[in-house]
């Protein structure tokens, strides 16, 4: 296993390894530290061919809770912080998108702001009941509004993002914003086990697959993933 004080890589079982986002005492908030760790992360697995399927999760209680509102705060006072959290958000998001093969969410407790689009970005979210989804910051700050329309529409999405609404676990499954919901204990272990479905594939098909559904979502990358 490899760590360090923000994301656990697990060893791959079975062509599957778990990504944990860990930063439980922030509620795994999106630093830009946290941001970069991920996106090399992913681009090591890539990398990897023992790994077929990923999972994303967070640690503690929760998924994420966006990106660090803390870094937005000293942004103000601080010269060139705004401009290194774009550096650092755009990549980011595009290493989730354009990952090569299949991402499988994790989630638990909140995903909100950019832990939601954390979790639209991923190719499949399992949620457990206690699961909250939502855009809080389109009250003050750019949504990543592209890859939320591909999945539950445009009603839904302009919704959503226009309101800032925040939505359970099951308003979610009725929207086709996750696939599945289970009790939160169960959240891992049904996790693990799609995606050790999915893991049944070659790598090589996987990654056919993976090309396919990335050229399908055709999303510019300008900032938030959006024109």
């Amino acid at each position: 296993m490899q760590t360090n004080e923000l994301v656990v890589a697990g060893v791959p079982v079975d062509g599957v390894t778990v990504l944990t986002l860990n930063r439980p005492e922030k509620k795994n908030a999106l630093s830009i530290a946290l941001r970069d760790e991920v996106t090399a992360a992913l681009q090591r697995l890539a990398a990897d061919e023992t790994v077929k399927v990923v999972v994303l999760r967070g640690a503690g209680g929760a998924f994420s809770a966006g990106f660090d509102l803390e870094e937005f705060a000293r942004a103000a006072e601080e010269p060139g912080l705004y401009e290194r959290i774009w550096a650092s958000g755009d990549p980011y998001h595009r290493a989730l998108l354009e990952f090569p093969l299949p991402l499988v969410a994790a989630v638990g407790g909140v995903a909100l702001g950019g832990g939601m689009d954390t979790a639209v970005l991923c190719d499949l979210r399992i949620a457990a009941a206690d699961a909250r989804f939502g855009h809080p910051e389109a009250a003050f700050g750019d949504v990543v509004y592209a890859p939320l329309h591909d999945l539950v529409g445009g009603a839904a999405a302009r919704e959503l993002c226009l309101t800032g609404r925040i939505i359970d676990a099951a308003e979610a499954l009725r929207l086709g914003l996750v696939n599945e919901v289970v009790a939160p204990e169960q959240l891992l272990e049904r996790t693990l086990a799609v995606a050790g479905t999915i893991a049944r594939a070659p790598r090589e098909l996987l990654m056919r697959t993976k090309a396919k559904i990335i050229a399908r979502a055709g999303v510019p990358f300008t900032r938030t993933l959006d024109l």
